[in-house]
């Protein structure tokens, strides 16, 4: 006998006139999400094969009359885009490396040490969670700026290690390793800082790689903290020289603007769909214990 998977509906549940109904709705409802999310991206990949012409064209051609790939090669040498990649890079392995330091100690401390007032720590954090983030920028700016940080990579460095978020996310996941493992370390004499790294860091691998995409994300998409503290293009990020000098330029072809930012948008779109797995599974992970 043939075996089905068992999903919401069986198809025993399909036979039955009403759920076909639904479940025709609920279908016609995600046909509709997908086309509405892949459309934008469409558009701007065809856009930038059109000659600046028929961009400009009224009524539009959503396929191009005429396939111009020259627009790539005057994007690129536009403006600086490796320096720009490598600021980006830059800004991404020091917030992880921030992450996996700071909030990786702060989070296994909370669910494998026994500190004082350990619930009131971790309600504070999740208090945290509901404070607006526009609410602290300038008193973030502030700081930075009483420190000399500004215009340097540690002002993004610093906020990375304050992120409620990540604390307790990893924290869940901590909570969710078995105990035995820790004291099977500590009766070999490792110290906590040697059973978090021996232990505890090859064990989540899977939630730092959740979060890796997450900071990555944030990262290459950011543009309104950079514009506040970088001055200069030497330290700058990909989105904010994008948005100075691409979306806010109106002397630049508007083809040769889609090229760009077809160039800019393809990466994260790489980097979400070879590791995707990772955010269901380290979310999971992260919010279920046992």
């Amino acid at each position: 006998m043939k075996s089905y998977d068992r999903g919401i509906l069986s198809r025993y549940d399909l036979q039955k006139t009403s759920n076909k109904l639904v479940y025709g709705l609920m279908l016609l409802v995600i046909a509709a999400m997908v086309c509405s999310m892949l459309y934008p991206i469409l558009v701007t990949l065809l856009n930038s094969f059109k000659s600046n012409v028929e961009v400009n064209s009224f009524p539009p051609h959503f396929i191009p009359q005429t396939w111009q790939a020259d627009t790539y090669s005057k994007g690129w040498n536009y403006i600086q885009l490796p320096l720009f990649f490598r600021n980006t890079m830059i800004i991404f392995g020091g917030n992880m490396f921030i992450t996996v330091l700071v909030l990786g100690l702060a989070s296994f401390s909370l669910s494998r040490l026994n500190i004082p007032y350990n619930r009131a720590i971790n309600f504070f954090f999740l208090a945290a969670l509901f404070i607006p983030p526009t609410t602290y920028i300038i008193p973030n700016f502030v700081n930075l700026k009483d420190l000399g940080l500004l215009n340097t990579f540690q002002a993004f460095w610093l906020p990375a290690g304050a992120n409620a978020f990540f604390l307790l996310l990893l924290k869940n996941f901590f909570d969710g390793i078995s105990h035995e493992l820790f004291e099977a370390g500590r009766i070999d004499g490792a110290s906590d800082f040697r059973l978090f790294v021996s232990i505890a860091i090859p064990l989540s691998v899977p939630i730092f790689s959740t979060l890796a995409i997450f900071v990555f994300s944030t990262a290459w998409n950011d543009w309104f903290w950079p514009s506040l503290v970088m001055h200069t293009d030497q330290k700058r990020p990909l989105a904010t020289a994008i948005y100075n000098y691409v979306i806010n330029v109106r002397r630049l072809d508007t083809n040769v603007k889609f090229a760009m930012l077809t160039m800019v948008m393809l990466p994260p779109i790489a980097v979400f769909l070879i590791f995707q797995r990772f955010i269901i599974r380290g979310l999971h992970m992260g919010g279920v214990k046992g």
